[in-house]
């Protein structure tokens, strides 16, 4: 029994170690994956860690369903597809003034339905959007936050690695998941919209601010065609979701796919660089986002070598309505203060969410929730990628962009949490 205790309080540091070195920036792959192994080699069980490492790098589910959409994501660039959508959006808003910062909160949002990557769409989306918010007069650090407040759109994307590994858990596919929580994220993004809104204009930041440094630009026509390109695979997964229509067995690869092939006859590129760009999309998404996953069950395998997992279920399900908050606030606080909304949900989901139901909640409703504060939680933290991009483009702090998104994001969390709960 005593040594029971021993090795649950050399996870409890393990734990705190491994937050430390999240929260310093070191590679997360690196940091999950030796956590996992010196735990597992503590109690002498080193081949628990190798055994699930192996398990999750050929989990076909997920490599299908992520794979798949990062590869067309990569397309969409290679075409500039993702260009046109966006430009197209923000050509809208520059003539609505009153809608400028919610409508790129809500812009944002959408684009980053179909390209799910945060750091990439903040990156792709900050470059026209912030410009058009600055050069309107709206502060830099605001114009900033108003973009990062939509980058997590991606919950209703399939291949969101967080509905992947829930569907798996739950046995069902990823539109199931996404069917489950999607009222919800849209209820959060305008719960967030509207709270950033309403702290510009009491903050006086919704206009009046004046710089020469940014200038948009008013050369680049887009083409609505090429907009609708990266909206179409899901739409089609959308549309085949209806009753009627379930007999198609619609999967994501196979969407995906005909988004490219839709891709290449509208805008005629070379077919030999788009699929190499699909290829390539499909590579990185195996290597950043599998990745993660992997290193998260090397993880998980550690914590329950040395009894952390039994116990934690053990201590939760005395305490029923603890488990139902923590498991929002638990993802969105690791997620605040590490920038990364994927390593802790991951591994979250994994040790947890199996055992929802001990807990009286369905594995959807605790999945889900987990997801929507890791994904919350990296939205409002000042070290995550996507934070640091918009900063940049913007001329601002990161800080300061945090600051201001916390509001509106911390409001969503809550709401979002008691939606999906009761």
């Amino acid at each position: 029994m005593e040594e029971t205790s021993i090795m649950i309080w050399f996870g409890i540091a393990a734990i705190i170690v491994t937050i430390y070195f999240l929260v310093k920036r070191y590679d997360a792959r690196m940091v999950l994956i030796a956590s996992g192994i010196i735990m597992c080699l503590s109690v002498k069980t080193p081949m628990a860690a190798f055994k699930a490492f192996a398990t999750d790098m050929a989990n076909a589910g997920l490599i299908h369903s992520i794979c798949s959409v990062m590869g067309f994501a990569m397309v969409m660039k290679y075409t500039e597809c993702d260009k046109h959508l966006i430009t197209l959006i923000g050509n809208v808003l520059a003539k609505v003034r009153p809608l400028l910062i919610p409508g790129a909160v809500f812009g944002t949002f959408i684009i980053n339905i179909a390209l799910p990557s945060a750091a990439g769409v903040s990156a792709a989306v900050g470059a026209i959007f912030i410009p058009i918010l600055i050069g309107s007069g709206v502060h830099q650090a605001m114009a900033a936050a108003a973009v990062k407040s939509g980058t997590y759109g991606s919950m209703l994307n399939p291949g969101l690695v967080h509905n992947a590994v829930v569907a798996k858990i739950a046995g069902v596919n990823a539109m199931e998941v996404i069917a489950f929580h999607y009222k919800t994220n849209v209820a959060s993004v305008i719960i967030a919209g509207i709270v950033l809104t309403i702290l510009a204009y009491v903050l006086k930041e919704h206009k009046g601010y004046e710089t020469d440094s940014f200038k948009v630009d008013d050369s680049f026509r887009p083409n609505p065609l090429y907009a609708f390109v990266p909206i179409l695979p899901i739409l089609i997964l959308l549309i085949c979701t209806r009753p009627e229509l379930k007999s198609v067995n619609m999967t994501i690869p196979a969407a995906m796919i005909i988004g490219v092939l839709v891709g290449l006859a509208v805008t005629r590129k070379n077919p030999a660089k788009l699929v190499k760009a699909f290829f390539d999309g499909m590579g990185g998404a195996y290597a950043d986002i599998i990745g993660i996953i992997i290193a998260a069950g090397v993880f998980v395998s550690g914590l329950t070598a040395v009894g952390l997992v039994k116990a934690f279920i053990a201590a939760m399900t005395s305490t029923p309505s603890i488990v139902k908050i923590c498991a929002a606030v638990g993802p969105f606080l690791l997620a605040v203060v590490s920038g990364s909304g994927d390593a802790a949900t991951v591994a979250f989901n994994n040790a947890v969410t199996p055992h929802a139901a001990e807990f009286g909640l369905s594995t959807l409703q605790m999945g889900s929730m987990a997801t929507l504060g890791g994904t919350l939680g990296r939205t409002m933290s000042p070290i995550a990628g996507a934070t640091i991009i918009c900063a940049g483009i913007a001329g601002a702090n990161p800080m300061d962009v945090a600051k201001r998104t916390c509001p509106g994001v911390t409001l969503a969390m809550i709401v979002g949490m008691f939606l999906l709960m009761f």
